[in-house]
């Protein structure tokens, strides 16, 4: 028997893909790859939503930008800026939200193991985009390593850690002021 989302479920998944949409754009160019908030929106949507609804909040946000609304970072859109060289990481979101939400929801939102969870999002998000950062471009492993691992991989972990503090704060609150329902 398939269940049908709640209104509830999609008022949720739709705040978490808004919340993405603002904050997607903004970013610090430093190369192929710029510096974006939009990881760490998906980190908090995997505290808050789980490994489903989290997930599903970040194909809401993949679909907005792939059909021209301006989301991706630098206000990017459209389909060519999926299949593009940096496409890669923007699906690896997928990755990120899903196994992040997988390890908050079956260690009850502890914060070590859905530390670790969300690391492994992480580093899957960089496989998926640099293994296609690696075929658009026709480069060496180690310059897409350089251009697109290296110079954010201090500031990813910062921002799963402040995921970690703030995301098991907010869902613990909001579980216990009875707004957040993740059944």
């Amino acid at each position: 028997m398939e269940k049908k989302l709640t209104t509830y479920q999609m008022a949720v998944t739709a705040l978490m893909a808004a919340v993405m949409c603002v904050l997607g754009p903004l970013s610090v160019p430093i190369g192929a790859i710029p510096i974006s908030l939009t990881n760490l929106v998906i980190c908090f949507s995997a505290w808050l939503l789980g490994p489903k609804f989290g997930t599903l909040s970040v194909a809401v946000y993949l679909a907005l930008g792939a059909v021209g609304l301006p989301v991706f970072s630098g206000y990017g859109a459209g389909l060519a800026k999926l299949a593009g060289p940096t496409g890669g990481y923007l699906v690896g979101y997928l990755l990120m939200a899903f196994i992040g939400g997988l390890f908050i929801e079956k260690s009850n939102g502890s914060p070590v193991v859905s530390g670790i969870g969300l690391v492994l999002g992480d580093a899957a998000c960089y496989v998926l985009g640099t293994a296609w950062f690696v075929f658009q471009m026709q480069c060496d492993l180690g310059y897409a390593l350089a251009v697109c691992v290296y110079p954010f991989v201090a500031l990813d972990l910062g921002k799963i850690v402040v995921s970690c503090i703030v995301g098991a704060l907010m869902r613990k609150r909001l579980i216990q002021a009875g707004v957040l329902k993740l059944a």
